[in-house]
């Protein structure tokens, strides 16, 4: 195998797992109390709608991964769709960057996680748990993706653990939308239109799996099942979720709570929400090391492309890792996280994201005008990225007309 070329090891049911870590993350764990605030009992319609938002978009991955399978995803869908050089590095940078920031501020929230236990010095944990990470990074990507697979099942086992606790209270569901002006605070079509923008954000990260592209077993096929797969999933237990979090506390009560379900578990089983907390920390722990992976797939790629220096695209002979660009990632982010307060970066990264969809829908409508049918490609109908970028330039301008 070349110095230069990663390790095909990944199978569907990995990266799989892998994909429903980059999207579970930490954020439904304090989201849902957000997202309630503004929709009400409205929120589980709101997660659905910033599914099907999302969902465009997947749809417009799918199909590109399957087109062109490389690692730096985006950089290469651009490259190939609009063919503006600059651009192409321009959003393939701003995806990693998104990625090392929000890495090191998932790292930061470690702590708070770890307080609620000990108090330890900030500094001291942040700089071991991303060194630690970045380890686990440089170790392999097999190894990296068993790690995230073991951490997601516990993630999805604390989501059902709450959908259990309170799923007698499903028997107020025939009585939950009787009065439709039950948003929080705002109209009933602004509450939910509200409340998917921030829903949304508990969606991104399936995006992140075209990034390892180059390491996953008949690419062209995998990944496109696994990216829809993925989105199905998560948006079924979300709504769930959302149902028995909406069913069991008052809107106005969970929105001013800042770990709504570990206040679920705690109001309907009366014991310490111990358990829940644990599995917030191993969901930031997850969501850290995904970040890592992908910033670092991308700086490969874009390396590999000729957009930086060669020197990045380098693999370890022993690991099959870019472990240059591993490097380069984890310092940045124990620099960011060590120096850096990120408070505003949900908003942030949504905004960006969405741009970033913008193109990429784009993008694959001008391939699609040029090369409708390749063969051996998994396609969708030209509908779905005309939908998608309508949908994202609409959202982006509906959030700055609600900021103005």
């Amino acid at each position: 195998m070349s110095s230069e070329e990663l390790s095909r090891s990944l199978s569907l049911p990995m990266v799989t797992l892998y994909g429903m870590g980059t999207i579970l993350g930490a954020g439904i764990y304090v989201l849902i109390g957000e997202v309630a605030g503004v929709a009400g009992a409205w929120a589980p319609l709101a997660f659905l709608v910033a599914a099907v938002l999302a969902g465009f978009s997947a749809f417009a991955y799918a199909e590109l991964s399957s087109r062109y399978p490389k690692s730096a995803g985006e950089a290469v869908y651009l490259q190939e769709g609009i063919g503006w050089r600059w651009l192409s590095m321009l959003v393939g940078l701003m995806v990693a960057s998104v990625g090392i920031l929000s890495s090191a501020t998932i790292a930061k929230g470690f702590v708070g996680y770890l307080h609620v236990f000990v108090q330890v010095p900030e500094p001291l944990v942040t700089s071991m748990l991303v060194v630690i990470l970045g380890l686990i990074a440089w170790w392999g990507i097999r190894e990296s993706v068993l790690v995230i697979g073991l951490f997601t099942l516990i993630e999805v086992f604390g989501l059902l653990l709450i959908i259990w606790v309170g799923w007698d209270s499903m028997d107020r569901l025939p009585t939950l939308w009787s009065d439709t002006s039950s948003t929080g605070g705002e109209g009933y079509l602004t509450g939910v239109l509200l409340g998917a923008f921030l829903a949304f954000y508990a969606f991104i990260g399936f995006e992140d799996m075209v990034n390892v592209a180059e390491e996953v077993k008949h690419a062209r096929r995998t990944l496109p099942l696994a990216i829809i797969l993925v989105l199905v999933l998560t948006t079924l237990l979300y709504i769930v979720v959302a149902l028995v979090a909406v069913l069991a506390v008052p809107a106005a009560e969970l929105s001013g709570k800042e770990a709504p379900l570990a206040y679920i578990y705690e109001l309907n089983t009366g014991r310490s929400p111990v358990v829940i907390t644990l599995i917030g920390m191993f969901a930031v722990v997850n969501g850290a090391l995904i970040q890592i992976i992908m910033a670092s797939r991308i700086l490969y790629g874009m390396s590999r492309q000729g957009w930086l220096p060669a020197t990045i695209s380098r693999v370890h002979p022993a690991t099959q890792t870019p472990h240059i660009a591993t490097l380069m990632v984890t310092l940045a982010i124990l620099a960011f996280a060590l120096l850096l307060p990120l408070l505003t970066l949900a908003n942030i990264t949504s905004l960006i994201t969405l741009l970033i969809f913008s193109f990429i829908n784009l993008a694959l409508i001008r391939i699609k005008l040029r090369d409708a049918r390749p063969a051996g490609v998994i396609v969708y109908p030209l509908w779905i990225p005309v939908a998608g970028l309508i949908a994202n330039l609409t959202f982006i301008s509906y959030q700055f007309y609600e900021r103005v």
